[in-house]
């Protein structure tokens, strides 16, 4: 006797449908494959069970003793989902009232379900193994649908387009650069964009990307001062660097050779200015959209008095290094910069608890 054994490895059948496995016999293994195919359409298992109705209509048209049988596994991992498989096998040999030796025609979809084999063969014979492959997934027109589908997906469509439509870039990119003469430089900026995107992509810093742009979108249509205020800091920082690159230099020619000490003293007295400024606009601007908003805080108005403490201090350190502050200077900034620091914040102290104290005391009137 064959028995056309159909093997689910992870339970499609049991978990979509509620039927109760092993199924045997012709038209409850049928009923089967209908329930699965109409719960999902698109599982693979449902074609393995109804490809063991089409060997069992084969072999019993010829006259011989066959059966067909649904056995499945579980979720749980292969060794348990084997386990199973091969407890149900048992299930199934034991129904079967024949006094025929019995072999059996293994069903799958896959090599992952063909790993239960040796379990099986240690049951039964195994006369062999028939793998279904649907094969309207070789047409060109499924293809061509997939192909439409996977592209509808905005993620999907970012993910191949773009470092695709790159590549396809680089040609006319460097024809316009050879006619520039900066060919090196085109071919350059295209890899490092392409480079750039597929970092990203790996490192899945799309989504802060994308919320960083969503943030900067609802920033500016709800007025807030902060962007300009990282706009002008930004204009800020970079002349500011130039400005100690080109202290460095004055340094340099002033004294032939400028170790590393003296040129980053020189570096930040040329550029402690232009910085100061970018971080005073910055706590600036952030001051005015907290006000704006009913978040603002007395002790908030600390920020800029500190960023001019420290930049005065900085000045005057840094100008000392290379020799353009004198000693009663430096001491004057150090003490005015502290000084200013202290007195902003006991001030700001002092205000907050009165208005605090204040608050409370119209309160407290207001209830009795």
């Amino acid at each position: 006797m064959l028995l056309v054994l159909c093997v689910d490895l992870d339970d499609d059948l049991g978990r979509k449908t509620g039927f109760t496995t092993p199924v045997i016999g012709r038209e409850p293994v049928e009923e089967a494959a209908v329930a699965l195919a109409t719960a999902d359409p698109e599982d693979s298992d449902a074609n393995v069970i109804f490809q063991g109705l089409h060997v069992y209509d084969e072999i019993d048209a010829r006259g011989e003793s066959v059966e067909v049988a649904a056995v499945t596994g579980n979720e749980e991992g292969e060794v348990s989902a084997s386990r199973e498989i091969g407890d149900e096998v048992d299930t199934v040999l034991a129904s079967l009232s024949t006094g025929e030796d019995v072999t059996t025609v293994v069903v799958t979809d896959g090599a992952q379900d063909e790993s239960v084999l040796p379990v099986i063969r240690a049951r039964v014979p195994v006369d062999g193994v028939r793998r279904v492959v649907v094969r309207q997934a070789q047409n060109l027109e499924s293809m061509y649908y997939t192909i439409k589908q996977v592209m509808a997906d905005p993620e999907t469509r970012g993910t191949i387009l773009i470092p695709l439509g790159i590549l396809l870039l680089i040609y006319p990119l460097a024809l316009v650069g050879a006619l520039l003469e900066y060919p090196g430089l085109v071919i350059g900026s295209v890899s490092t964009l392409l480079g750039l995107y597929l970092i990203s992509r790996g490192l899945g810093l799309g989504e802060y990307v994308d919320g960083a742009a969503e943030s900067l979108r609802r920033s500016l249509y709800a007025g807030r001062m902060t962007i300009i205020a990282y706009v002008v800091a930004i204009a800020l920082l970079v002349l500011g660097s130039q400005s100690g690159i080109e202290t460095i230099r004055t340094v340099g020619s002033d004294q032939n050779a400028v170790s590393l000490p003296v040129g980053a003293a020189a570096f930040l007295y040329g550029s402690i200015q232009w910085y100061g400024a970018a971080a005073l606009t910055t706590s600036l601007g952030q001051l005015t959209d907290a006000y704006i908003g009913g978040r603002l805080e007395w002790r908030y108005l600390n920020a800029p008095f500190y960023v001019i403490a420290m930049a005065v201090v900085l000045f005057a350190v840094s100008g000392f290094f290379i020799g353009r502050t004198s000693v009663t200077a430096l001491a004057t900034a150090l003490t005015g910069g502290t000084l200013l620091a202290i007195l902003s914040t006991l001030t700001f102290a002092i205000v907050e608890s009165r208005v605090v104290a204040d608050a409370s005391q119209r309160t407290m009137d207001v209830g009795e």
